[in-house]
């Protein structure tokens, strides 16, 4: 019997406990786990300036347990990267702006029918996702810098 292979993708520029969570929780749909992450053209493209570069994303990916191989998505065409990795199952984050419908028809015309779409779920957490953390340096980098002011204003 042949291994069920999972595809998984997304930016990865902060690892944070979303990422972990969504990345367990799509290795346990089989028994190998390939993480495509996003190349630096598709993430200022769609998202940001990444902190990190592809390369850098891309081997902090892998070196998590739930992944066997970690990749960089192709700058043209993500169906490319599909076609590259094989899989019986792409595991989308909850948060993930792919519409399934359109994914499942972009596979049907590249003869990848038979690939498996799945939207997986949301474990919520203080801190699950890069703007949160974001958010949190930049209220507490403001905190500092304030009681910094009023510190300077007692002497």
């Amino acid at each position: 019997m042949s291994k069920i292979r999972v595809m998984a993708g997304g930016t990865f520029d902060i690892l944070h406990l979303g990422h972990l969570h969504y990345l367990q929780e799509a290795k346990s749909l089989g028994d190998e786990l390939v993480v495509v992450v996003a190349c630096d053209k598709t993430v200022r493209e769609h998202k940001h300036e990444p902190l990190m570069n592809e390369e850098v994303r891309r081997e902090m990916v892998g070196a998590l347990k739930p992944v066997e191989q970690a990749v960089v998505g192709s700058e043209e065409d993500k169906f490319e990267t599909v076609e590259e990795v094989e899989p019986d199952v792409i595991a989308l984050g909850y948060d993930q702006r792919h519409e399934e419908e359109k994914l499942k028809k972009g596979l049907r015309s590249r003869d990848m029918a038979d690939i498996e779409v799945k939207r997986l779920s949301h474990h919520s957490h203080e801190l699950d996702s890069t703007r949160h953390i974001i958010r949190k340096i930049i209220d507490w980098y403001s905190m500092k810098k304030e009681l910094e002011k009023v510190e300077k204003e007692e002497d």
